[in-house]
């Protein structure tokens, strides 16, 4: 049976982080002659990193891998103390790619942490966020993961006990671990809905909206992403088998068997040409429309310290050519009009 339509998720792929990440590292490459070091993926998409890497962005996994004197970005995920200061330790220029968000319960983590809190995290152990979020405070904080609860937390006061979430989680992925925490510390500490990310929630409403709707959903992203895999999940308890894709060559036309409806999405790292890719693989009869759940309007600067770096160094080229006062960089000004999406197809054309 052909699929007669795709009813395509809005809002979809790229998040504000992974614009204000792409763009920069994308700025990275356009300043220094390379090879630009990156510690960790940037995002964790396989298309963007292979994109990134074709044009001399050597991803590490560990800093002291970077050379010497080599410029270094830090990835969106968040990195823990040790890394920073071993960058900077290391490289000529240091750009700190973390999403706002997370830096947001870096500092919620180091602020219970000298109030002496026992420190509950919900999120997946491995997980480049969590790594880097744990490490603000290894001695006051247990990774908890949503499906085993409590059982290994065993706090030094019952009074002091907070809780806190890795950002790519939606509400339902940690609110059972938060309600039974709340039971039995009555004085918890809790996180805030407005501690996770604002595009993961968004997704994951736009994926339970999709399932009344489809026989199939296809979600596209890299298998690492944590984001990614809860969208299947969300369909999964939704009623509605979910695939999860990197791009249209993984579909299977077992999979379109009896899906006469197909819903489609994408993680917040993954790029909406390998959506537009999904649609023309499918090529429904009767086309595809968009299914809005909600509007997004979020912007992320670009890192302070890539914006006082380009800065100055042109201030010091304006200076030494012209002979004149310096003057802000317009690109400074106009960064709300270009897109993560244009960045990367300046690099891959």
């Amino acid at each position: 049976m052909s699929v007669e339509r795709v009813l395509l998720a809005e809002p979809r792929g790229f998040c504000a982080g992974v614009e204000m990440a792409i763009k920069a590292l994308t700025w990275m490459i356009r300043i220094f002659d390379g090879p630009v070091y990156c510690y960790h993926e940037i995002v964790h998409n396989e298309w963007v990193v292979r994109a990134f890497e074709k044009v001399g962005v050597v991803f590490v996994d560990d800093i002291s891998e970077v050379p010497e004197g080599a410029p270094v970005m830090l990835s969106a995920h968040g990195s823990s103390p040790d890394v920073v200061s071993g960058a900077q330790d290391r490289a000529a220029v240091v750009i700190d790619a973390v999403c706002p968000l997370v830096t947001k319960v870096h500092h919620e983590v180091k602020m219970m942490s000298r109030k002496g809190y026992d420190i509950i995290y919900i999120g997946h152990e491995g997980h480049d966020e969590a790594v880097g979020t744990v490490a603000e405070a290894p001695d006051a904080i247990t990774l908890v993961e949503p499906e085993t609860g409590l059982a290994d937390f065993n706090p030094k006061d019952p009074d002091k006990v907070a809780l806190v979430a890795q950002t790519t989680l939606g509400m339902y992925e940690w609110q059972d671990v938060m309600e039974k925490a709340s039971e039995l510390y009555p004085e918890l500490h809790t996180a805030r809905k407005s501690d996770l990310c604002y595009a993961t929630t968004n997704r994951q409403d736009a994926v339970e909206e999709l399932a009344s709707e489809c026989d199939l959903i296809l979600v596209v992203g890299s298998e690492n992403s944590s984001n990614t895999q809860a969208l299947v999940r969300v369909s999964g308890e939704n009623g509605v088998a979910a695939q999860r894709i990197d791009s249209a060559g993984d579909i299977r036309d077992e999979w379109l068997t009896g899906a006469a409806t197909v819903g489609l999405t994408a993680g917040a790292s993954a790029p909406d040409h390998l959506v537009q890719e999904v649609i023309d693989r499918l090529d429904p009869s009767d086309g595809f429309e968009l299914w809005r759940s909600t509007e997004e309007q979020e912007y992320f600067p670009l890192p302070p310290q890539l914006r006082a770096f380009v800065n100055t160094l042109t201030q010091v080229v304006e200076a030494g050519v012209t002979a004149k006062p310096p003057r802000e960089p317009s690109w400074l000004d106009r960064d709300r009009e270009w897109t993560a999406t244009e960045a990367l197809g300046q690099i891959s054309a």
